[in-house]
């Protein structure tokens, strides 16, 4: 066997030879070589050598051994439970400290319910707890929520008279306080002549993890003499309530009392920066770091990087994070997930992609951070391997909301099959993983199936929320699903107390507009009880549109420009509208008006994935590598489509192009260029899949739904509203959207 140079074995030890129940003088097994050995061990492998070495001296025979052993296991971070545990089953009478430590493992592990389950085994063999073995496990009961368990525990502390000594007082109270039973944690609080510091801390703690700041608040300033965790407390407390404002306002306080800040306050402080969008703050506890020679402190840097991040200094935040010599996972993942938060999506890949290639391991936060860039660009292949590495790696992932993004990572790329396996395989679900395939399925078109989906939901208990019902509704207009859509609508308000948001508004009005129910759809607007957003006047103007209500349009294009002055997407709407009823000058009159305020229409643009390589088109763009062979086939598609008698609409094209530069003009269009070079990219019958940033036009939609016949091509193409399915010469759509 070959050791190290770091970590070898001694040559010669003494070999201790005591009889099972007895242990040698204390003093020369503190000393033992082999015993010290344990402190340099840095892997399983070397573990393994000191215990062959700790058999071979004899020392197996001492508890005063094995118990160092078994802490070992439990304590290091090179230790391993399971190991302890094979080491505590081979001991034929554990003493009280060996107890102790294997409940404590499991307090600090995955599974801390366990911790219980042994505590019983130590009743039942006759050992007795000590004022050591409580307070581990009421902290495993706060883990697991165990209040049940918790209050037999606490009539064992009772019975035992153990609850005057402070570590399980105060543990008690935290016990009682974090799994929502305050009322218990203040009667224990009240009754004791223990109320110091940190019994105050531990209720403070219970009353802030329950949103009771008021309470905290009433607490803290009782506090006869306040140490920096009780500061720490309020801070974390206001933070977690988002109350950020309140939380910087507790840290001036700390300042004033000329209180000194340790790391665990900066990190929360600067979580608080990070969610109020406070980066004036921000910037000077960077200040004070520094100046306090605090700087290089790695969880506080990136901490800096998250904070950064979320204020939208996208730039501090990447010098930051450039400047780390060594960074570990939680450097990588601020930096991907400020990325992801702010949508920078391509960047926030990019950066994925330079993670893999620097060996970092990523782990579930990682994932939850690049997941919604590849929804958001259509990065489907990517997707996928996230997806086989998750399964190959973490093959008892428990992580919910990392299934919930595959599901809406796989819906948004366009593959809801793929989505539909996930939630399929997931052993327990919450609320936004229904949600998550509701919507899903909702914008696929698949309403029925949505609707279904719901009702399932509510049989296996789940409560839904406003968000479900954003899906479900959704999943009507989608569909122009009225009838449906008002029962929904009056089901969410009536039968599950949910008062209607914009957005509920927004899908039902969406519906009354496009079915031509102008009238109710305005004494809707009237009653709600906001005021309706850009979203809402602008379907319904969009409504108009369709319908060629002028008169109305105009009333509905008054209150969008109000809203949104300065969004171009109103003007060109009303210049349709116009158009459409011949009214050219009032249609040059927006031109005009465009152009004088210098407003441009959001450019299309259209994403493509190929090869894990995300390519962006823009309309009439010709600065592809392939562009030359995409023009080439463009005119191919053309060619075919004139032969199969296609028709370009140029109705939705500006007014003063003649009719060759507008068919020219739709030609070009971003989703046609991406489509192109899908066809001269990928092999025949390979599905193809776009994401474009604006709704599909009409004379692409019908041009698309043409190509996908001539090349045998399935095309599934993301807009801003939906997916279209393109198929066989047919949309999924059934030109509706």
């Amino acid at each position: 066997m070959v050791f190290s140079p770091s970590f070898s074995l001694p040559i010669s030890a003494p070999i201790l030879h005591v009889l099972p129940d007895s242990d040698p003088p204390y003093n020369l097994l503190r000393c033992h070589p082999s015993l010290n050995l344990l402190s340099k061990c840095k892997n399983t492998q070397n573990l393994r050598q000191v215990h062959s070495h700790i058999i071979k001296t004899g020392l197996h025979n001492t508890q005063f051994a094995l118990s160092k052993l078994v802490e070992f296991c439990v304590v290091s971070p090179f230790g391993d439970l399971s190991y302890a545990l094979l080491v505590f089953e081979s001991i034929e009478e554990p003493n009280q400290f060996i107890w102790n430590t294997i409940i404590r493992g499991h307090s600090l592990s995955s599974s801390p319910i366990r911790a219980i389950a042994y505590y019983v085994r130590m009743i039942l063999s006759g050992m007795e707890p000590n004022s050591y073995t409580f307070p581990f496990l009421l902290k495993s009961c706060v883990k697991v929520a165990a209040t049940h368990e918790g209050k037999q525990l606490h009539a064992q502390i009772l019975k035992l008279g153990v609850d005057s000594d402070p570590f399980i007082h105060t543990s008690l109270i935290n016990m009682y306080a974090q799994n929502g039973e305050l009322d218990n944690a203040r009667l224990i609080f009240d009754k004791s002549a223990l109320r110091d510091a940190v019994s105050f801390t531990a209720l403070i703690t219970g009353y802030a993890s329950r949103g009771c700041m008021d309470d905290a608040r009433r607490l803290f300033d009782e506090i006869p003499i306040r140490d920096v965790v009780s500061w720490n407390a309020m801070i974390s407390g206001y933070t977690q309530c988002g109350r950020f404002e309140e939380a910087l306002t507790i840290f001036q306080e700390m300042q004033e009392a000329n209180f000194p800040p340790n790391d665990s306050t900066m990190l929360t402080l600067l979580s608080a920066c990070a969610h109020s969008g406070s980066l004036e703050l921000g910037n000077w506890v960077r200040s004070w770091l520094e100046d306090h020679g605090r700087g290089s402190n790695l969880q506080l840097v990136n901490a800096l990087i998250d904070m950064y991040s979320k204020c939208g200094d996208l730039d501090t935040a990447r010098d930051l994070f450039n400047g780390i010599n060594q960074r570990d996972v939680i450097s990588w993942n601020v930096m991907i997930g400020g990325y992801s938060h702010m949508s920078h999506y391509k960047e926030a890949l990019a950066l994925f992609q330079i993670m893999l290639r620097s060996n970092i391991e990523p782990n579930d936060v990682t994932f939850l951070g690049v997941l919604p860039a590849c929804a958001h660009l259509g990065a489907l292949d990517l997707g996928k391997w996230i997806h086989a590495y998750i399964d190959k790696n973490f093959h008892n992932l428990t992580n919910i909301s990392l299934w919930t993004s595959l599901i809406d990572m796989y819906a948004k790329c366009g593959n809801i099959e793929a989505a539909k396996q996930v939630f399929d395989n997931m052993e327990s679900r919450n609320v936004a993983s229904w949600n998550a395939m509701i919507s899903g399925l909702a914008v696929h078109g698949h309403a029925h199936m949505a609707l279904e989906f719901f009702s399932r939901m509510a049989n296996e208990g789940f409560k839904p929320d406003d968000i479900t019902f954003v899906g479900v509704l959704s999943a009507c207009n989608h569909a122009g699903l009225l009838d449906l859509g008002r029962q929904y609508f009056n089901s969410m308000i009536r039968d599950y107390k949910i008062s209607p948001k914009l957005h509920h508004y927004g899908c039902l009005i969406d519906l009354l507009g496009r079915a031509g129910l102008f009238d109710e759809a305005k004494t809707l607007i009237e009653n709600m009880e906001m005021k309706p957003d850009g979203a809402i006047w602008g379907s319904l103007l969009g409504a108009c549109r369709v319908h060629g209500r002028v008169e109305l349009g105009e009333y509905v294009a008054e209150h969008l420009f109000e809203l949104e002055p300065e969004n171009p997407g109103a003007y060109v709407l009303l210049s349709n509208i116009y158009a459409g009823a011949c009214r050219w000058d009032d249609v040059a009159g927006i031109r005009t008006k465009l152009n004088d305020q210098g407003m441009k229409k959001v450019p299309g643009c259209t994403s493509i994935e190929v090869d894990s390589v995300v390519h962006e088109f823009l309309v009439g763009d010709k600065v592809h590598p392939l562009s030359k062979d995409i023009y080439k086939m463009l005119n191919e598609v053309d060619r075919l489509l004139d032969l199969a008698g296609f028709v370009p609409d140029t109705s939705e094209v500006l007014y003063d192009m003649d009719e060759e530069w507008k068919e020219g003009a739709l030609s070009h269009h971003s989703e046609k260029l991406a489509i192109a070079f899908g066809l001269i990219s990928t092999k025949p019958g390979t599905t193809i899949r776009i994401v474009k940033n604006l709704r599909v036009c009409r004379n692409c939609h019908s041009a698309t739904k043409l190509i996908s016949m001539i090349f045998n091509r399935e095309i599934i193409a993301r807009d801003r509203n939906r997916f279209h399915h393109f198929k066989d010469g047919s949309c999924s759509c059934n030109d509706y959207w």
